[in-house]
């Protein structure tokens, strides 16, 4: 009871509800690369692990649990259309410290970049004030958003 308590009380003091994702495409190899940046203690509510589910996921090495485990979350709360057409990523590198998880994931293209739809439900059901950070970058286009629990999905139009 006392630490459902203090959880609780840590959690009304969490200073920000913010996620951070960039997705670059890398013409040469027709290929996207995504950077995601979380905080852990937000991440393991939104995962459906809890606090303590923290000590079942493994971020030296290459434990295929974790992995596994994390590029199923990213594609569960994180959908992306290219050109109208659904894509899966796939995690490279993770990396946990100082409470914030960083992952590097890749999909592919292999068509004319026309479009890019990005639905990041990353905590938007947990907190109403969730910002998701994003920033689209493809040849000379580069633009921002702003994605909230009330506005999860953008579509950029690549010109």
């Amino acid at each position: 009871m006392i630490r459902l308590l203090i959880f609780s009380l840590w959690l009304a003091f969490h200073p920000v509800h913010v996620s951070l994702m960039s997705i670059d495409y890398e013409p040469e190899g027709k290929v996207f690369n995504m950077f995601l940046k979380i905080y852990f203690d937000d991440f393991l509510l939104d995962s459906g692990l809890g606090a303590g589910g923290g000590e079942m996921l493994v971020f030296k090495g290459s434990d295929q649990f974790t992995k596994v485990f994390l590029t199923d979350y990213v594609n569960e709360k994180v959908s992306i259309m290219i050109n109208g057409d659904p894509v899966k990523a796939e995690l490279g590198k993770m990396d946990l410290s100082d409470n914030e998880l960083r992952m590097n994931l890749t999909f592919g293209s292999g068509t004319k970049i026309r479009s890019i739809t990005v639905k990041n439900q990353i905590m938007t059901s947990i907190y109403s004030d969730q910002a998701n950070m994003l920033i689209v970058k493809v040849n000379d286009f580069e633009e921002g958003a702003r994605l909230t629990a009330l506005e999860t999905e953008k579509t950029f139009d690549i010109k």
